[in-house]
């Protein structure tokens, strides 16, 4: 062997230890890339857990919210319902999270708490017992530490997305800023928790009504069926002819909510990406949709400026009477949700979104699928309670700032005439809605007051 080892030269022994080199790197490279695959994959696991955890405390925090609003056991029953399946989420996907039960414990534990907690409430609404003034005063204190837990997790999420945060070093330092922050929030909000709920032990933009009702009967599609050609002049004539550069047709677009004529339009004088695309309704010619995204670099108008004009713009195009109800700002336009008004009832099904620029007012955008499925004169006779009973249905701690008479939409495809009452509890500002025929809770939603705009959830 040892002869035969001799005779191979040397070129053919360097050759070999060549292409060992070789296959070793190649092997070695392949797999540093399948690590550092599986260890992108783990990351992206982590990241959609850890943003899963803050939506569903996100909703605790809401549901919290509307709960201490609530009067009647049949609305905090199904609201409190809500609380504790959304606690037990949110813990689910805590427990998906590559730090030691130590680190999480406040965090869980609190989770818990308002689980079993909300779940035990709930249970007595169900029998018809209603809320007492301790368990409003549990549930303002659990409200608050949930706002608590939402702020860190949410700075938190921050810290990780810029980097200066790893899961990594999550794993392997005990003495991580998550930890520091749990800790401290531990110390503050849930040093408390266990006396407040010791005796539960053992036992979870847009406005409102924006989703709108998507109705069989398209109650505001009147007129006959248009062909393409009709619905290019109209689409021509909505945007103004002398505007038009060229305008191409995409067809007729069946399978929406309503059958529509689809058109993108290149205008004159502007970039070739600032397009704009219009939808005309098969049925009648109506605008169902109109959007124009251009470059806003200064704002000049405000929000009253800006609702003036859109309440001029529908009153223009026959659309009379809309009142302006919630607004987002972004991107240097505001969409503004318009709501009709009968009788000075709202009418929150008929809903029309405007986006206005904020430069020059130019209308940039129309949505008007709600108005187009709903709009039809209403009954709105059957007020057979008055304002003061429904008023007197509400939990006694609210403040109440306006109220009036609303159609409000249901996830059962119906409407109710209701009282809104729009108020404050401590920092809460909500709306209410009371039944007008039978004095019923129907819904609240909370108020939410960005710099940006008002929403609701």
């Amino acid at each position: 062997m040892k002869n035969f080892l001799t005779k191979i030269k040397p070129q053919y022994v360097y050759a070999v230890l060549a292409i060992l080199i070789i296959l070793s790197i190649v092997l070695g490279y392949l797999l540093y890339k399948e690590n550092k695959e599986h260890a992108i994959s783990v990351e992206n696991q982590y990241n959609l857990a850890f943003s899963e955890v803050i939506n569903y405390v996100q909703n605790v925090e809401n549901y919290l919210a509307k709960s201490l609003i609530s009067s009647t056991s049949e609305h905090a029953a199904e609201t409190l319902t809500n609380v504790w399946r959304e606690a037990n989420l949110a813990q689910a996907y805590l427990a998906q999270l590559p730090i030691s039960s130590n680190e999480l414990s406040a965090t869980s534990k609190f989770l818990n708490q308002v689980s079993e907690y909300s779940y035990s409430l709930s249970r007595e609404n169900i029998n018809g017992t209603n809320l007492n003034d301790e368990d409003f005063n549990n549930l303002q204190t659990l409200y608050n530490y949930s706002r608590d837990l939402e702020g860190t997790l949410t700075q938190l999420y921050t810290d990780m997305y810029s980097g200066r945060i790893s899961w990594k070093e999550l794993t392997k330092d005990v003495n991580t800023a998550f930890a520091q922050q749990v800790d401290n929030l531990s110390a503050t909000s849930f040093s408390n928790i266990e006396s407040n709920f010791g005796e539960y032990e053992g036992l979870i933009y847009d406005g409102a009504y924006s989703s709108h009702i998507e109705t069989v009967e398209k109650k505001g599609l009147t007129g006959e069926d248009i062909d393409e050609k009709k619905a290019k002049q109209i689409a021509k004539e909505f945007i103004g002819n002398d505007r038009i550069k060229e305008i191409n047709s995409n067809g007729l677009v069946e399978n929406g909510n309503i059958p529509v004529y689809d058109f993108n339009v290149t205008l004159k004088n502007e970039k070739d990406d600032d397009n704009l695309n219009i939808s005309i309704s098969k049925k009648g010619g109506h605008i169902v949709l109109m959007n124009y995204n251009r470059n806003i670099s200064t704002e000049k108008l405000s929000y009253e400026d800006a609702d003036k004009i859109g309440i001029d713009f529908l009153d223009s195009r026959g659309i009379p009477n809309m009142a302006s109800t919630y607004y987002l700002k972004q991107g240097g336009a505001i969409t503004i949700n318009y709501a009709y008004e009968q009788d000075g009832v709202v009418v929150y099904p008929d809903l029309i979104k405007l986006k206005i620029a904020l430069d020059d007012g130019e209308i940039l955008g129309i949505e008007t699928t709600g108005y187009l499925n709903n709009h039809t004169t209403r009954d709105i006779s059957k007020v057979y309670i008055t304002e003061e009973q429904a008023k007197q249905v509400l939990n006694s701690n609210l403040q109440i700032t306006s109220s009036g008479l609303a159609i409000i939409p249901t996830e059962y495809k119906t409407e109710i005439l209701c009282y809104e009452f729009k108020g404050k509890i401590n920092d809460i500002d909500f709306l209410a809605y009371i039944n007008a025929e039978n004095g019923k809770e129907e819904n609240i939603l909370i108020i939410i007051n960005t710099p940006n705009g008002i929403l609701t959830q």
